[in-house]
């Protein structure tokens, strides 16, 4: 993509024609503004005759343009006024206007005739014969050709000069207008992002509060569980023992990770196995799921508890509406430079406009099927606060076919200053 400023965008155009009628009038030259490829951007200001009738054959015309983007590349070059002559023969000046190094076009004046002499001062001389256009014997072009008059060098030189100290000026305040319009644009997104971060940062401050007010003790939690265990399997109820180890796992994991933003992917992983195993459980074995995580990729960092609302998801609109139940697939790879999780079940699926419910967090729906509170659109928020624009979330699902959930992020982004 060309970043490259558009002269448009630097110089105030209507300005820029007012100026140069005035330098006209006050000089008897013809001015016209062109592009970095010779075309006018501006009106044409006291243009002879001959040149008028000049520019409407075809191929003079074509001609006109490659020898005023000629002058302009070569006042660009030396990054001064070039004095040449035309291809018809007539002397011109070219003023370059270049910002940020960057030739954006010129203004060119001129089409007048000076000393013989004096061509041998010129910075370019044009490579077509200036009597080309004598060959076509046209009465009316040879007349007004005539009818040009001719200037001393010294002042056609210093008309030159004095453009070129107008054109550096409007050149100059034309980049001013360009850094303002920058800085304001930076500024509009760093105030989008300063909203965008207070929100996330709202929304995960009102999540401890919430899980402060619901906290009990966690050794008398843990004592109890572990009470029940011994319990069982002192009672050889093996199945309620693996059930309370599993839950007191997931309460272990909660109250340890709660003030950590960013976790390892295998201890993410180890919970959702563990959560995935108590459903199992509870849902008399019509749940299945398998686990396949790239070895390299388990110890990559990952926002906090950015899979159990995806997976709790999935279990409450897709297997568990389906009759006969279902499975539930979690896979973790490497795609180039991306870390790749794909989170995939074949239920019921889910339909356009629930899932938009569930992607703009509506409260009332929010409510009645999310136990955790957390939102595939909180999820969305978090990816944004951690990745910026690098992350993908994605949701695909068919009515009778199962839903998908995919989630990209970068695999070396540095996030340690964000975990806080």
């Amino acid at each position: 993509m060309n970043n490259f400023p558009k002269i448009n965008d630097c110089i105030d155009i209507d300005v820029l024609q007012e100026i140069q009628d005035r330098f006209s009038e006050a000089t008897g030259l013809a001015v016209v503004t062109v592009d970095y490829m010779g075309r006018p951007i501006t009106r044409y200001s006291n243009f002879s005759k001959f040149c008028t009738l000049l520019r409407k054959i075809e191929k003079c015309n074509e001609a006109c343009f490659r020898s005023d983007a000629h002058g302009g590349i070569e006042a660009a070059r030396s990054g001064k006024p070039c004095v040449y002559e035309c291809h018809a023969g007539l002397i011109d000046f070219a003023i370059p206007i270049i910002i940020r190094e960057q030739y954006l076009g010129a203004v060119l004046a001129g089409q007048v005739k000076i000393e013989e002499e004096n061509k041998a001062f010129l910075d370019v001389v044009s490579v077509t014969s200036s009597s080309d256009w004598k060959e076509k014997k046209d009465d009316a072009l040879a007349t007004a050709y005539d009818e040009i008059e001719v200037i001393p060098y010294k002042k056609f030189v210093a008309a030159a000069d004095m453009m070129f100290v107008i054109s550096n000026y409007i050149v100059e305040k034309g980049l001013v207008h360009l850094v303002q319009a920058e800085l304001s644009k930076k500024n509009l997104e760093l105030v989008k992002e300063i909203k965008v971060r207070a929100e996330l940062e709202k929304s995960l401050k009102d999540s401890e509060i919430k899980s402060l007010q619901s906290q009990m003790n966690p050794h008398f939690l843990f004592n109890v569980l572990n009470t029940i265990s011994r319990l069982a399997l002192l009672e050889n109820a093996v199945n309620t023992q693996e059930i309370v180890f599993s839950f007191a796992e997931l309460l272990r994991y909660t109250l340890k990770k709660n003030s950590t933003h960013l976790v390892y992917f295998k201890d993410e992983i180890q919970y959702i196995e563990n959560y995935l195993k108590i459903q199992s459980m509870r849902l008399c074995d019509r749940l299945k799921y398998k686990i396949e995580i790239e070895e390299e990729l388990k110890n990559v960092m990952i926002p906090f508890m950015i899979l159990q609302p995806i997976v709790e998801n999935a279990i409450n609109h897709g297997i568990e509406k389906k009759k006969d139940g279902g499975s539930i697939e979690i896979v973790g790879y490497k795609l180039n430079d991306k870390v790749v999780i794909k989170i995939k079940d074949d239920g019921v699926g889910i339909s356009k406009e629930e899932l938009n419910m569930l992607l703009y967090e509506n409260k009332k729906h929010r409510k009645d099927t999310f136990s955790t509170g957390i939102g595939l659109n909180n999820i969305n928020k978090r990816l944004g606060y951690y990745f910026g624009e690098t992350y993908v979330l994605d949701v695909n699902s068919r009515l009778n076919h199962g839903t998908t959930v995919k989630i990209q992020i970068p695999l070396n982004t540095e996030l340690g200053d964000l975990n806080v």
